[in-house]
């Protein structure tokens, strides 16, 4: 395990992470790929020139609403983000939109690629008045990640869990509404979840591309709203609920949109 730490001007390092599987893609590296980003392999570049080109423009919707998402967090008042499924830095970050509006807040990040890994200094410059994390975990390992944040994040005061075009990567069979459902446990009353989603509601589904995804060894398991919905049981959703993610716009005026190419669920939940 290999964890940095940035708290102010001090940074401390831990044993080498886990070597870099270059043969298969990667989510994080394929999602680098579609960005328009560098931080890719040829495998990752492969399989992100089969995608259609709407997966492009739902990175691109997905991106956006991670930023306003994170930037409402902030603004309400949350001074604590714990971000898993972090991905490579691409700025800005989370940690820079958030510290942006608040420069005491904390962020701690965590995702299982280890090339995230290689970029973790990016993601710890912190403002001097905060400070950032980064822990190399999966999402199936709730508790570990929560152990780790604890040792940043004051789980007395409320926190902003970030799950970022992460769940559809779980199969059924690895029971994402349950370890949704550890790490929202952990969070005391007025935290929040923000989560966006891979879905076909909106599309005529392309079978070919899904089946070329998958073939990669990655999973995919794009979802309904219902299901999606699912994630956000005992929340209360913020304005203006579950949507299509250029749709989440915490306030007027919202975005002209068209709706043709939606892929991504998108929603903000508060803790009671």
């Amino acid at each position: 395990m290999f964890s940095l730490r940035r708290m102010g001007s001090t940074m401390t390092a831990g044993p080498a992470g886990t070597p870099i599987d270059t043969s298969r893609p990667h989510p994080a590296r394929v999602y680098d790929y579609l960005l328009g980003g560098k931080d890719h392999y040829p495998v990752d570049q492969e399989l992100g020139e089969q995608m259609p080109e709407l997966a492009k423009v739902g990175v691109a919707q997905n991106r956006a609403f991670m930023h306003r998402a994170a930037r409402w967090a902030a603004r309400a008042g949350i001074g604590q983000f714990l971000d898993i499924g972090t991905g490579i830095p691409t700025r800005p970050n989370l940690h820079q939109i958030v510290q942006e509006v608040d420069p005491a807040a904390r962020v701690v990040y965590a995702d299982n690629d280890p090339i995230v890994l290689r970029h973790a200094e990016a993601l710890l410059v912190s403002s001097p008045e905060g400070a950032t994390d980064y822990l190399e975990a999966d999402v199936r390992e709730p508790e570990k990640i929560l152990a780790h944040a604890r040792t940043v994040l004051d789980f007395g005061r409320p926190v902003a869990l970030s799950m970022i075009a992460l769940m559809h990567f779980l199969a059924d069979e690895d029971d994402p509404y349950g370890i949704t459902r550890t790490l929202v446990d952990a969070l005391p009353a007025g935290s929040c979840l923000v989560l966006s989603h891979f879905t076909v509601d909106f599309l005529v589904v392309d079978q070919a591309a899904l089946d070329r995804y998958r073939s990669s060894g990655i999973t995919l398991q794009p979802r309904s709203g219902a299901e999606v919905a699912r994630f956000f049981d005992g929340l209360d959703l913020v304005e203006p609920g579950l949507v299509a993610a250029p749709r989440w716009h915490p306030g007027p005026p919202a975005p002209e949109h068209r709706g043709a190419t939606d892929t991504i669920y998108a929603g903000v939940g508060r803790v009671r």
